[in-house]
């Protein structure tokens, strides 16, 4: 239909209320929603609450919004394309080249936008409906404020992580005040202290619990608040370039951070694979997550189909699509040296030997290996015969966003997979590694060094879910903790950003801690260098700095808004 075509933020206003200003651009009347005449009650501030939360979901594969595998993954060095060739959801492979993206294709990032700024106007509908409420008339209006604060500030940091310069939209704008608002109406500094007002208001006005699993709380907005200081710290010219570092920052990173850990409501998972199946998710290491259910009474429940793409293409039960698989340079950074601790320069010399080599374990939570039991299952064997395109991609397969067919969270929708397993946007893993770069970069390494181990430590005892059938391991494991001996800053901020991309290998977070220490460009050019080689598919990809760090502002947001949104550098 046509509304589907239709990508500016005024189209959004139609995702929630109704306002006539908007009907020009909608060729259909919405079911089920709520119009500015009956949302002036505390039933419905509290419906519009939940629908707010829901936005922050309402994803697909190809405008994703909760895994960030296309953009985060698969732009990074963790990953390839994947599925059936180059040309298989071909704007994915535009994006792997760099030198390829523009602001004009139709599908992923255009949609992400859009998603994002439908959350924000989800939320910006619920903000108006409980501010025209009194705590009388509502007693939990001030705490829902704050979770739709939390919601919001999560979308508009997204959406700045992606694309840098971003309209900031608030529950003030009118639907003509949001055609007027550029996407540089705030530099870098100011616009990260719009988006954090938002958290710093919730951290001040949340409890430390909630009695409903999902709902944000003081410690998830003290914990995005520090993630948000720390992207912030990494002070950027308006060419991208990382121009210092802010200690002050940091300082407010080490002191939320410390907030979180103190509280002792959250710890490590013992071990490190649940995290990554439905039966053990809202674990005591999941900070805040994004809801997801089955069998809820609805057709198909509310199932996330964001990774649906990625499950093994060859196996019957699976049968689709093959996306997203490690790269050969993730699973060499695996191997291990003799004290089991990651050879860092000398990592990428030889492709791993699972036979012969040590390994660090959380290998094998994270990559498909032929004859590895894969997901946790040994009756299961990954096969290199459920590869789509291994003459393109090679054989490695994802796993962290897979679930087993036999897991109650699974359902298989014609020829594409949903999940009912939660989607963590914080863990405390996170918590703990954010602090530690913090004290590294303050000069603080020594306090940063329990804070790794403790990660390490957790590693080393994630081996109970990967044997084979027999009791053996697949791989030979060996991960040590740290010496303080030789502990420097340079040491240890070395170890920091190893320990960060072994731990959240193909969440997403790689690239952009890539843009966020200032180092992208040589690594991911040094990455494509070797890859190319392996590769051959990448042979034209380059990382252009000052461009590539960031997507480009879709075009049909500049051509809807008549040239107001300024397009990034280089694009």
């Amino acid at each position: 239909m046509k509304s589907k075509y239709i990508f500016s933020l005024i189209a959004a206003c139609g995702t929630l209320l109704i306002n006539t200003s908007c009907n020009d651009f909608l060729d259909y009347q919405p079911e089920g929603l709520l119009s500015s005449e009956n949302v002036k009650s505390a039933s419905a501030a509290e419906s519009l609450v939940t629908a707010a939360y829901a936005g922050i979901g309402n994803d697909d594969m190809i405008g994703p919004m909760t895994s960030m595998w296309v953009y985060g993954s698969v732009r990074s060095d963790d990953a390839y394309k994947g599925g059936g060739g180059v040309s298989d959801v071909a704007e994915v492979d535009f994006y792997e080249h760099y030198n390829l993206t523009r602001p004009d294709l139709g599908l992923m990032h255009p949609f992400t936008w859009e998603n994002f700024y439908k959350a924000i106007s989800r939320a910006n509908a619920a903000l108006n409906s409980l501010n025209a409420l009194t705590d009388a008339e509502f007693p939990l209006r001030t705490t829902r404020i704050a979770e739709i604060r939390f919601l919001r500030g999560h979308s508009h940091f997204m959406l700045k992580m992606l694309f840098k310069n971003i309209p900031y939209v608030d529950e003030k704008l009118s639907s003509d005040d949001i055609l007027k608002e550029s996407n540089v109406r705030y530099n870098n500094d100011e616009l990260w202290n719009k988006i954090g007002e938002d958290f710093q208001f919730a951290v001040d006005n949340l409890p430390q619990k909630q009695s409903q699993l999902g709902r944000a709380n003081k410690l998830s907005a003290a914990a995005y608040l520090a993630k948000l200081r720390l992207f912030q710290a990494y002070e950027q010219d308006a060419n991208h370039q990382v121009t210092g570092i802010n200690k002050n920052r940091l300082q407010e990173v080490v002191t939320l951070t410390q907030q979180v850990i103190s509280s002792g409501q959250y710890s490590l998972q013992p071990d490190f694979a649940e995290n990554f199946i439905a039966e053990t998710e809202n674990g005591p290491e999941s900070v805040f997550a994004i809801q997801y259910s089955i069998n809820d009474g609805t057709a198909v429940g509310r199932l996330s189909y964001v990774t649906g793409l990625n499950y093994p293409h060859g196996a019957p039960q699976y049968g689709c699509c093959g996306f997203h698989q490690p790269s050969q340079n993730l699973a060499n950074a695996y191997r291990t040296d003799a004290n089991g601790l990651p050879l860092f320069e000398t990592f990428n010399d030889k492709n791993v030997d699972f036979n012969a080599e040590t390994v660090d374990p959380r290998v094998d939570h994270t990559i498909g290996i032929d004859g590895h039991p894969y997901k946790y299952d040994a009756t299961k064997p990954f096969s290199n015969s459920w590869v789509r395109d291994p003459g393109v991609y090679g054989f490695f397969h994802t796993m962290k966003d897979q679930q087993l067919a036999t897991s109650a969270s699974y359902h298989k929708e014609g020829p594409f997979i949903g999940s009912s397993k939660n989607i963590d946007i914080i863990r405390y893993d996170d918590v703990l590694l954010m602090q530690a770069e913090a004290y590294i970069e303050l000069g603080q390494h020594t306090l940063a060094l329990p804070l790794i181990n403790q990660i390490r430590k957790r590693a080393a005892a994630s081996t109970g879910r990967l044997k084979k059938t027999d009791g053996t391991l697949p791989s030979k494991y060996s991960i040590k903790e740290y010496s303080a001996a030789g502990w420097t800053q340079d040491y240890a901020r070395k170890a920091l950003r190893w320990e960060r991309r072994l731990e959240f290998a193909t969440e997403s977070p790689r690239f952009f801690d890539l843009v966020r220490w200032g180092i992208a460009e040589q690594t991911l050019n040094a990455y494509l260098e070797k890859e190319k080689v392996r590769r051959p598919f990448l042979a034209t990809a380059k990382f252009t700095a000052g461009r590539d760090e960031y997507l480009p502002i879709p075009q049909r947001e500049i051509s809807f808004t008549k040239g107001l949104y300024v397009q990034n550098p280089g694009y």
